[in-house]
């Protein structure tokens, strides 16, 4: 178990440990929790709270702000990808897909309820080695998630945020519109502004008067990079008092594994090779799934785990590639396709095409058909949409039909069928399929419902110049 500050902790059994990472860069995983505790788990004290503008009757261990800093070895620039809190995942745990931000809280309840259930009755003993656990699974979900090992972590709860920001005094953030927010205590002016303590928590807390909580998230980036300007830019590090203000409020109020804990002042000085313009902010690249107000927010785990490796390459090189998926993503979502099921498994076919919808293809729909092997058919001239489609499908063969149109293609789906959508599915027999027999031509499946992408790439925000944001 890795000791943090102040007796404070978190189990580096999942931590990749050390600079210069064999992946080519260190990964720090900055965690933002909404609790009403200390870095000891103590309860705040009711004028603390007051002064947080935060009561004790909400929070609890969610994670409201998560965020991956990927440095490269060679320590000339970062790259921070932040995951929106209600990203779906599933954790293993029986519970279905739940979302990003109720982990932490999953893994310290799975511990504590094991360690009751063993006897231990010690109150702090449950509450340091099953928040231990919490953390443990929040790292090992969004190891899953990127691709990434993360080699350390650092956890700020609403007083640590308080402390920092007035430790660096303040970060310049720019609202398009005034806002006001009750509920987060927010209210702020358009324009240029300087907040820190109460208000720069309500800044990045407000949730009420945006659209959704992307807009969030873009709000979490914002201040980041103004976090990271006034930090880099500003000759914070290079400044012995103003680096040891930081490091004690740091001290005082984040819980850090034991390598960063033991050696921040050496990560200090590393930081200083990251020019201020060179700290890059993105959004992972989720997607909207659903009816405008009530969307589901969902990652395709192959998309992100590249999404990050693209991090690290040059930037002309990784604008390239940008553009590249980006046209990709153009063609699938002109791509509508129709999946016909000859496997003998009951839904795979409507299973399959919720799959594709969720990889940014349009839902034509699904039905039965005769035996056949697994095949991809495309429209005459779209080869490359069809190769795309069948790579998607786990490598299906791809065949050009002169009965398909521009736009359109179809999947039949064999016994052989082992690829994205087959796998919680088992033969069942008298039982009915997608739809009546019938031929090709009256698809019968309801279509899935629409995906928006939240184009994450056009969402980068760099240390040297503050945007403005809703």
């Amino acid at each position: 178990m890795l000791r943090g500050f102040e007796g404070s902790s978190t189990s580096g059994s999942v931590l990749g440990g050390g600079l210069n990472a064999p992946d080519g860069a260190t990964d720090i995983l900055l965690i933002g929790n909404d609790s009403r505790t200390d870095a000891q788990g103590n309860p705040l004290p009711p004028e603390v709270l007051e002064k947080l503008g935060a009561s004790d009757d909400e929070g609890g261990d969610l994670t409201d702000a998560m965020i991956l800093v990927r440095i490269p070895n060679d320590g000339k620039s970062a790259s921070a990808i932040s995951f929106p809190r209600d990203t779906l995942v599933d954790l293993d745990m029986g519970m279905g897909e739940t979302k990003l931000t109720e982990t932490l809280n999953a893994g310290k309840a799975e511990k504590r309820a094991e360690m009751e259930e063993s006897g231990e009755t010690d109150d702090a003993k449950l509450e340091e080695e099953s928040q231990d656990a919490g953390r443990q699974l929040l790292v090992q979900t969004l190891e899953k998630m990127s691709g990434v090992t993360i080699d350390h972590f650092a956890e700020v709860n609403l007083l640590g945020f308080y402390e920092v920001t007035n430790a660096v005094g303040g970060v310049e953030v720019c609202l398009n519109e005034p806002t006001q927010d009750d509920a987060s205590g927010a209210d702020f002016q358009a324009g240029r502004q300087t907040v820190q303590g109460t208000d720069a928590l309500a800044f990045v807390r407000q949730r009420k008067g945006l659209v959704n909580e992307l807009e969030r998230g873009v709000r979490q980036q914002v201040f980041m990079t103004g976090l990271s300007q006034k930090i880099l830019s500003s000759g914070t590090l290079a400044n012995p008092a103003k680096l040891s203000a930081l490091i004690d409020s740091i001290q005082k109020s984040v819980t850090l594994d034991e390598d960063l804990a033991g050696n921040i002042l050496e990560f200090a000085e590393q930081m200083q090779g990251v020019a201020g313009g060179d700290v890059e902010f993105v959004g992972a690249p989720v997607h909207l799934v659903g009816e405008s107000g009530e969307e589901d927010v969902t990652l395709n785990i192959p998309e992100m785990h590249q999404f990050a490796e693209d991090l690290l390459l040059p930037p002309a090189e990784r604008q390239q590639k940008e553009q590249q998926r980006e046209a990709a993503e153009q063609a699938r979502a002109q791509t509508t396709v129709s999946v016909y099921n000859a496997s003998g498994v009951s839904g795979l076919a409507a299973n399959v095409l919720d799959e594709l919808s969720t990889q940014g293809f349009t839902a034509g729909g699904s039905e039965n058909a005769e035996a056949t092997n697994s095949v991809v058919y495309y429209a005459p001239g779209q080869q490359q949409a069809g190769q795309d489609l069948a790579t998607a499908l786990g490598g299906l063969p791809a065949e050009e039909s002169p009965n398909l149109t521009a736009g359109s293609a179809e999947v039949y789906l064999g016994e052989d069928y082992q690829g994205p959508g087959a796998q919680s599915f088992a033969p069942q027999q008298g039982v009915q399929l997608d739809g009546a027999q019938q031929g090709p031509g009256a698809l019968q499946g309801p279509s899935p419902a629409p995906m928006q992408s939240t184009d994450a790439e056009s969402e980068r925000f760099t240390a040297d110049g503050i945007p403005c944001v809703n």
